[in-house]
């Protein structure tokens, strides 16, 4: 030992020296040091850091440098120290960045005390069998052995011991005191420096797994290009306001969430959305910080701060997710809180029995240790939350948002799919197909009405009305009092008169209603699957307006994936006329379709599908549907980058509007499901076998040690292949 230690924490001093960026050099009592610091994230730092720093007594010179956040210090070490430089600096909200090794050190802390506990393990083992050394060298070398490799265990033991829990962590630290006590110091180092070896594999593969999504946080530059003043300006991401033009050069991440202001080009969105193939962007187009510019230059205005992008929300929603417990992560931890216990009991009586019936203390003291440790179960806690954390982060690689382990399990378990219409089965883009006017009003009067009154809406048809208007260059009246009435239209005054343009239901349930050719007209229109509005002036109708729209390119394939992977129930509910619903629904094969529904009466629909399949999973655009996705089940929101509602109230967010992403959520889901069920069974297995194997005494303390922990690894191991998981074969 006393060769050892001095040579790691030689290297270690190496290391420091080779790779610290925060070095001294001096010249008599003047000291220069150059420190990194956290924080320093905007051009007003600088002043404010170098004039806290000079007015300490000693210093003599102060520079910043921000974008590379380097603080330089000159300074008399008769008046001040570093450390006083340092805490200055601290109080200001700045944190000195540690060197690399002491981060590669922290990081691997566990990994490297389990290695020095088995270099201890080895050495000790080695002076008692050769037996030309004093025997308590040996034992120096395995108490050393079992304090290097305990330490992180004790600490884990006892923090559980201070919430009243009795963890597997204790239940190792007692079998290896145990095993001690008796004089069996090789086989209880021996148990520590394997539980610490697998406890830091564990660590790492989880990590690995949980950190499968921290690849994100790297794809946006910390310097953006601004344009201010009409020159094109160098700056830190967190400096760019609202509203500002930030230049986005051929090949480059965009580093905010924005619109195209000026310019085209094909972005690679797969970061944010999952969507493998390049978008197409214009002005007017969105873009999301993280994703990759193709071989245009394009001018975007930043609508929202960097810390605020759908990728910082998406990378903190998913981090939120995977600390949340499953239903199974929440059984596993109740069975745990009863088993432990148990186990502990059957130690004792393992323990006292035996030797009544004159069996010697030691043997059946050492039959106790080898059980406890055959007994805990390591990878009973680890399997189900490894294969959950490792599902979340695979389906946020996918473009698939999961806000918790709960809502990954209810995928995999759904079998009935209630679908939106506009903006979910279709992609929410309209077309005016015809303009139809009565009463000798003209088709430019009847547009120019409708866009008019449509001013404001939100609505898909009213966005298809003023595309038609601006395509004509018509010039639009002033419309007062405008107001829209959910799922039926929109009212507003236009030159004193009052005009209606909404779904034939609601106008014609008021005065002065369709006559018999028009209903004939009508009812023709809606057998083509077209959706129709009616414009009505001053109590009369004036024209219709037809519109076409088709279903997304991709979702008639995942209809079809849904129901290989034994998705029973597939029914669209949609607000369109019944005509128009069931054109879709054959064409894309759902199982059923419920048409004219107000969000209300979607509601009611989901309470009804409940009623008669149990467990309903809802798919939405996230707007119209928010009552529907919230009764839901599981709610399930598409196109979740460009809403803030799918992001904050559904479930489950596709961020990209292609719908196969609902058909890999599924299949992440499902494959969470069926690792968590083969972990369980693993581990139950492993550790039933283990028990009978230690109570026969088949088994010492460094086999069973050694199976017990091979099968908490393993757990680990099965759960990370879920990271490999991608889309569904096609249905």
């Amino acid at each position: 030992m006393m060769i050892i230690l001095p040579i790691y924490f030689a290297g270690a001093s190496i290391i420091s020296f080779m790779t610290d960026t925060d070095h001294f050099y001096s010249q008599n009592n003047m000291r220069h040091k150059s420190i990194r610091v956290e924080g320093i994230d905007c051009s007003d730092c600088v002043l404010v850091i170098e004039h806290a720093l000079q007015r300490i007594p000693g210093v003599e010179a102060v520079s910043v440098n921000y974008r590379e956040r380097q603080v330089q210090v000159d300074f008399d070490t008769r008046q001040t120290s570093l450390n006083q430089i340092l805490m200055r600096l601290q109080s200001m909200g700045y944190r000195r960045v540690p060197p690399a090794w002491q981060v590669w050190l922290e990081r691997n802390r566990c990994l490297l005390l389990s290695l020095i506990s088995g270099i201890l393990l080895l050495t000790g083992w080695l002076f008692e069998q050769s037996g030309n050394f004093e025997p308590w060298l040996s034992l120096s070398f395995y108490l050393a052995a079992i304090l290097a490799g305990g330490w992180e265990i004790a600490g884990e033991a006892w923090r559980e011991l201070r919430q009243r829990r009795l963890s597997t962590d204790g239940l190792m630290i007692l079998a290896a005191l145990g095993a001690v006590a008796l004089g069996e110091y090789a086989e209880g180092t021996l148990l520590i420096f394997l539980f610490s070896l697998g406890h830091a594999l564990e660590e790492r593969l989880v990590d690995r797994a949980r950190s499968a999504i921290d690849s994100l946080s790297d794809l946006t530059s910390p310097e953006a290009v601004v344009i201010r003043n009409h020159q094109p300006v160098e700056v830190l991401v967190n400096e760019i306001g609202l509203g500002e033009t930030v230049l986005i050069r051929p090949g480059a991440r965009f580093p905010i969430d924005g619109n195209v202001l000026e310019g085209q080009s094909a972005v690679d969105e797969s970061s944010v959305t999952g969507e493998s193939l390049p978008v197409p962007k214009i002005p007017g187009e969105r873009v999301y910080a993280g994703t990759l510019n193709g071989g245009g230059v394009l001018q975007v205005r930043a609508t929202r701060l960097a810390q605020d992008s759908t990728l910082a929300r998406v990378i903190e929603l998913v981090r939120t997710a995977q600390a949340a417990q499953s239903p199974v992560q929440q059984s596993v931890d109740r069975f745990m809180d009863r088993f432990v216990p148990v186990i502990v009991g059957i130690v004792i009586l393992l323990i006292v029995i035996p030797p009544v019936f004159g069996v010697p203390f030691k043997e059946s003291f050492l039959r106790a240790m080898v059980f406890l440790v055959a007994a805990s179960p390591c990878a009973l806690a680890i399997g189900p939350s490894s294969a959950i954390i490792a599902g979340i982060s695979q389906a946020a690689r996918k473009g698939v948002l999961v806000k918790g382990g709960v809502f990954l399990e209810k995928l995999g378990q759904m079998t009935t799919v209630a679908y939106d219409k506009t903006g979910t089965l279709t992609d929410g883009t309209f077309k005016l197909e015809q303009i139809i006017p009565l009463n000798g009003t003209s088709a430019q009067e009847i547009l120019s009405l409708a866009a008019t009154v449509e001013a404001q809406s939100g609505h898909p048809l009213a966005r298809a009305v003023r595309r038609a208007a601006e395509s004509s260059e018509l010039e639009l009246p002033l419309a007062e009092a405008a107001e829209e009435w959910t799922g039926r239209g929109v009212q507003a005054t236009v030159a004193g008169q009052l005009v209606q343009v909404g779904s034939p239901e609601w106008i014609v349930t008021q005065e002065g209603g369709l006559d018999k050719p028009g209903k004939a007209l009508l009812h023709d229109l809606h057998e083509q699957g077209l959706s129709v509005l009616l414009v009505r002036q001053a109590g009369q109708i004036e024209g219709f307006l037809a519109f076409s729209s088709e279903p997304r390119s991709a979702a008639q394939q995942t209809i079809a994936s849904l129901r290989k992977m034994g998705i029973t129930q597939q029914i669209m509910l949609s607000g369109d006329q019944p005509q128009a619903a069931r054109r879709l629904a054959q064409t894309l094969g759902l199982d059923g379709w419920k048409a004219g529904l107000r969000p209300e009466d979607k509601l009611d629909q989901i309470k009804a599908m409940q009623a008669e399949y149990g467990s309903v999973a809802m798919v939405g655009d996230g707007i119209n549907d928010a009552p529907a996705l919230a009764q839901a089940d599981i709610g399930i929101a598409v196109g979740g980058a460009a809403t803030d509602v799918a992001l904050q109230t559904a479930d489950v967010a596709l961020m990209g509007a292609n719908l196969s992403s609902l058909a890999t959520a599924v299949h992440i889901g499902r494959k969470t499901q069926s690792l968590v069920r083969q972990n369980l069974v693993l581990a139950l297995g492993v550790m039933s076998l283990l028990s009978i194997a230690a109570l026969t005494g088949w088994v010492g303390v460094g086999l069973a040690v050694i199976l017990h922990e091979t099968s908490t690894v393993l757990v680990v191991l099965n759960s990370l292949r879920i990271l490999n998981t991608g889309a569904p074969a096609a249905g």
